[in-house]
């Protein structure tokens, strides 16, 4: 019978994630640990954490990418720019108001300054050396709306 539970569980995740997610929810609910797809939990866990982290990176490219234009091209600056680093800010700032990927954002903020430093250079037509090589930013000020 638990075998049976088992391969039901791994169907299930394949056929519709979000109904395996209730059962798990349940089974945990239940105190029924042993009936949990932990293979499956694995893998979906593991998957949510990747693209938290992608996330991050991914909000931080934009902000920085829009502080750099809006820093050096202040005769452009348009109200869909300040928009979008209002609302980088505000996603951003959820998904990082403390730990893992607090600490994430912090890790990976040199990369991903290259890489706005790059795209800012493509967007603006300015050259690369423009821009400071080092990033001017640190994770607060960029999260901070009075910076």
């Amino acid at each position: 019978m638990i075998q049976r539970a088992a391969e039901d569980l791994s169907t299930l995740y394949e056929a519709d994630e979000t109904a395996w997610l209730d059962a798990m929810a349940e089974l945990i609910r239940q105190g029924r640990f042993d009936r949990l797809d932990y293979a499956h939990l694995r893998e979906y866990l593991e998957d949510m954490a990747k693209r938290d982290r992608r996330e991050v990176k991914s909000r931080l490219l934009v902000l920085i990418t829009h502080m750099l234009k809006w820093t050096y091209q202040p005769r452009k600056r348009t109200r869909s720019w300040r928009g979008t680093i209002l609302n980088q800010r505000w996603e951003l700032g959820e998904d990082v108001r403390g730990g893992v990927l607090r600490n994430h954002a912090e890790e990976v903020l040199r990369k991903v300054y290259a890489q706005a430093v790059k795209q800012a250079a493509a967007e603006t037509g300015l050259p690369a050396k423009t821009f400071p090589a080092e990033c001017p930013y640190t994770l607060d000020q960029l999260l901070s709306e009075d910076f």
